[in-house]
């Protein structure tokens, strides 16, 4: 009999894992890592690229079954072996990867009560469908047509959808995997404050995030991964003005294994003269003519110099990069770009290339890489004319040529025939950039390089920009995060609506001052 003055037992972890060890050819992904979710927690999963996070919860969720890793997986004390997905689903899991599982053409009804539809007579009672999908939107704060196709939504609003489409299914433990890499900023606050609400309803949340602001604003302990093995769990305590306990130096120490003395390398060598000139760079809407999407842009890039161009989303920053690459982007209205002074032909991707321009685009996965070849066709695909002998593919030359540059990008593989798809993302990043270094750029277009990739990563990324530019390249940064643009860049653009708003020198750049100029409408004073 339990005493008066006896405190009720704690409740145990919602889920345990256990020594889990998972192998594929010539890989071990985990070797011997241990996790502890509590119930109504959001649990934060850190590591560097390849580390094992996403493969951790592969396993959990059954998309690596039981029989293909060992060690043992607990859902309230009971021992538990997923044979797949919907296995998982049973017990109240539900994974929502980086990539999203919407099918776009169906309604936002249709993708939430996917495989739980509302039928009568076995018949979709659409009615019913609509009014439960309405109450699940509105659970995480949505409000649309619960009849409107998905694909009229924007990212951050089919974000909430997979997360509605997961309450459907009465689960108790949410695993989100990079939720906010392609979200702006006022969508991730958004995110994050759903993930706070859900916590209040007792949901249990696993949280993998490369950034280190929102781990520290939501979480309550944090396990690090590095090499496929455990470091360590922090607990995460916050004062009364809601400062974490741990801070996000004490992170980064635990995923890299050793502290960084910066975030960002010093620049080396000195700023020449200019080099690259844009002038009057105008562009419409790809299927709406006189719809103007880049307004009279005037950029100036010296030699040596990174540049930053920030922006908030649809500043048309992508739009500007892209049409200046060969027109890949829009309806060319009008604008040059001259090369010491001279005006260069960059009517199509070839003539860019040929200009010394090269563009490394934000999605990496569907416009910078071919996923399923190798490390060497990638690396070498934009100036194939550099491997061949005669007009054909010299096999050795390209082999040896692609070594060097997979070299030069420090690129974690197990040689360059490993295909590109098992590649972490860090390293996928750092081919697309072998691939275009490979084309030796005069100018190089960098358009959100770090999203998606660890702190780690992002160092050595940022080490082989400054090499770059002090080799005497130009280089343009686009990037969402302020502190980047603030750290890598010795002058800094701000674009709104299409049009330049302001330039502002390294000495001078804070991001209260680019926040004015990137909410800046109208023609600039």
């Amino acid at each position: 009999m339990m005493s008066a003055d006896t405190e009720p037992a704690a409740p145990g972890p919602l889920l345990r894992m256990r020594d889990i060890r998972k192998e594929f050819p010539g890989v071990r992904a985990l070797d011997g890592v241990s996790l502890d979710v509590a119930p109504g927690s959001v649990h934060a999963l850190m590591g560097e690229n390849g580390a094992g996070k996403s493969t951790l919860m592969k396993v959990l969720s059954g998309v690596h079954p039981a029989g293909s890793y060992t060690g043992l997986v607990e859902v309230d004390g009971e021992p538990r072996a997923f044979a797949d997905v919907a296995a998982s689903e049973r017990a109240g899991i539900a994974i929502i990867h980086q990539e999203l599982a919407l099918i776009p053409q169906l309604s936002i009804s249709e993708n939430v009560l996917l495989g739980h539809e509302v039928t009568r007579f076995g018949v979709i009672d659409w009615g019913a469908t609509h009014a439960r999908a309405r109450e699940l939107l509105l659970r995480v704060g949505l409000d649309e047509n619960p009849a409107a196709p998905v694909s009229t939504l924007s990212i951050g609003a089919q974000q909430m959808v997979e997360i509605a489409k997961a309450l459907a299914k009465d689960v108790r433990l949410l695993i989100l995997d990079e939720p906010t890499s392609a979200l702006n900023e006022t969508e991730s606050d958004r995110l994050l404050d759903l993930l706070l609400d859900l916590r209040a309803q007792g949901v249990a949340c696993v949280l993998i995030s490369h950034k280190l602001g929102e781990i520290m604003r939501v979480s309550d302990e944090v396990t690090i991964l590095r090499d496929g093995r455990t470091v360590e769990t922090l607990a995460v305590e916050r004062d009364a003005d809601g400062r974490p306990s741990v801070d996000e130096d004490r992170v980064i120490r635990g995923m890299v294994g050793r502290d960084l003395d910066q975030r960002y390398p010093d620049r080396e060598g000195e700023i020449g003269p200019v080099r690259f000139q844009v002038r009057d760079w105008t562009v419409d809407h790809p299927a709406q003519t006189g719809r103007r999407m880049v307004q009279g842009v005037d950029l100036d890039l010296r030699a040596g110099e990174v540049v930053g161009l920030a922006g908030l989303m649809g500043a048309g920053r992508t739009e500007f990069a892209m049409s200046l690459f060969g027109r890949s982007y829009g309806r060319y209205v009008r604008g040059s770009l001259l090369r010491d002074g001279e005006e260069l032909r960059v009517r199509d991707v070839t003539e860019a290339i040929a200009a010394g321009v090269a563009y490394v685009p934000e999605d990496r996965k569907s416009l910078g890489l071919v996923l399923d070849d190798d490390i060497r066709h990638n690396t070498t695909l934009a100036a194939l004319g550099r491997v061949c002998t005669r007009g054909v593919i010299d096999p050795g030359l390209e082999t040896v040529e692609a070594q060097a540059m997979s070299e030069r990008m420090r690129v974690r593989s197990h040689g360059v025939n490993q295909t590109v798809r098992t590649l972490s993302g860090g390293n996928q990043q750092k081919v697309v950039l072998g691939k275009w270094m490979f084309t030796r750029p005069e100018l190089l277009i960098l358009d959100e390089p770090t999203r998606g990739i660890d702190v780690g990563a992002k160092y050595e990324i940022y080490l082989i920009v400054r090499r770059l530019a002090a080799e005497g390249a130009c280089v343009l940064l686009i990037s969402s995060e302020l502190p980047e643009i603030l750290g890598m860049c010795d002058r800094v653009y701000a674009m709104c609506e299409g049009r330049i708003t302001g330039q502002v020198p390294r000495a001078d750049a804070d991001q209260e001052t680019l926040m004015r100029l990137m909410t800046r409408t109208g023609d600039p004073t």
